[in-house]
């Protein structure tokens, strides 16, 4: 087969296209073909249970036999992925006699289309070929999309596209790689960074030099009167033309006082776009090996705010009802009362026996990890110096891991 393919985009939007297989080829191909909008009919004896499930949802047709001729006739597209190589034989030569382009999966150069090493970003989408070189095609699209996600290779004209709002970004629990990849690429966009001292400190080495910083935590005014200056720094940066990305650790809406900052821009009519980021309340357990859910041991995970305690009249935990539960409490922000904690959860029925982890500076290279009971929790983490940030996780499952 020669190397020389013609690389083309086909519009297969409601036009038939036959799948002959139901294996781990078709569970890999099938949904960019739903995605494209192709009315893709399956022809296979059995299918993985994934196919299934695409079958099952009225996404592919399915004829459960083997192929026979005349199965092509009407096809703009066809894949042949049987597990025969004879059959796929014969799909080819029908596919070449109907003048149908036609894939074939355990011999490329057999078929007469290969199916390029494929990816997205941003609206885009990425088609590499390599002459039927599978891996080496996977491999430069990998390395194009990782570059283009963190602004290693900038997209022409993407300076002059790129439009001036807020964009809340959640950056994770502490380890820069696990920031998401939009995080990542709108901080390759960014002209203003408004970073609180949680976000992972070596995001920002990787930004351009063009790049504004703002250290949320050094903002002037006072404790009380930081958010309120948080806002207007955002406010003012996207007034100004700038794409101003607010990166805050963990997630933006899990205590993290991110949909404050939505409402502030929104009543001064600034366009907000919200990612996501991994939340350190989970994620943190989760690098220690605790898992706060676990079959047969817990069916619900509550979290609560430790930045008041329970005897504050601010308070809104239901101290009591927390206390009764049976499953995990991952308590966050809650170092400096976590004494406090413990004493009313103890008072309302929870036993001081019951498994309690500390996780300081989670997913970093720092982190330390504490395993105790309710009733020794806070002493031993005063003990041996514990600090914020931390996450504290009371129950059966902070015993796992040890």
């Amino acid at each position: 087969m020669s190397e020389d393919h013609y690389l083309a985009g086909l519009d297969l939007r409601d036009r038939r296209v036959v799948f002959i297989g139901g294996g781990g080829v078709a569970q890999r191909r099938l949904p960019r073909l739903i995605a494209a909008g192709a009315r893709v009919e399956l022809i296979a004896p059995e299918v993985t249970v994934a196919v299934s499930g695409m079958i099952e949802s009225g996404e592919v047709s399915w004829q459960r036999r083997g192929y026979a001729e005349g199965d092509l006739d009407g096809a703009w597209y066809a894949i042949a992925a049987s597990s025969d190589p004879e059959v796929n034989v014969r799909v080819v030569e029908e596919a070449q006699r109907r003048r149908v382009f036609c894939v074939r999966s355990d011999l490329a150069a057999a078929g007469t289309a290969v199916t390029p090493a494929i990816g997205e970003h941003d609206g885009m989408v990425l088609g590499v070929l390599a002459g039927g070189a599978h891996r080496r095609s996977a491999a430069v699209r990998d390395v194009v999309l990782e570059a283009l996600r963190t602004g290693a290779l900038a997209e022409a004209g993407e300076l002059g596209a790129k439009t001036a709002g807020v964009v809340l970004v959640g950056a994770g629990p502490g380890d820069p790689d696990l920031i998401t990849v939009a995080g990542r690429r709108e901080l390759a966009r960014a002209d203003l960074v408004v970073a609180d001292r949680l976000a992972p400190r070596a995001l920002l080495d990787e930004l351009s030099g063009h790049v504004e910083i703002v250290d949320a935590a050094k903002i002037p005014y006072g404790r009380a009167a930081t958010q309120q200056a948080i806002n207007t720094a955002l406010i003012e940066g996207a007034r100004a033309g700038q794409r101003v990305v607010r990166l805050k650790g963990g997630d933006s809406f899990v205590f993290g006082r991110g949909f404050e900052e939505v409402l502030a821009c929104a009543e001064e009519g600034i366009a907000v776009t919200v990612i996501p980021g991994v939340t350190s309340a989970f994620s943190a357990p989760a690098s220690a090996g605790i898992p706060v859910t676990h079959r047969g041991v817990t069916h619900e995970v509550v979290v609560v705010s430790g930045h008041v305690g329970p005897a504050d009249e601010s308070s809104l935990v239901d101290w009591p009802s927390v206390a009764r539960l049976r499953g995990t409490l991952v308590l966050m922000m809650a170092m400096q009362r976590l004494g406090e904690f413990a004493e009313v959860l103890m008072a309302n029925g929870k036993p001081g026996d019951t498994p309690a982890a500390v996780i300081a500076d989670g997913a970093t290279r720092n982190q330390r990890v504490l395993r105790s009971t309710v009733a020794q929790v806070a002493a031993e983490a005063r003990e041996q110096e514990f600090t914020p940030p931390a996450i504290v996780v009371i129950g059966e499952v902070a015993g796992f891991g040890a």
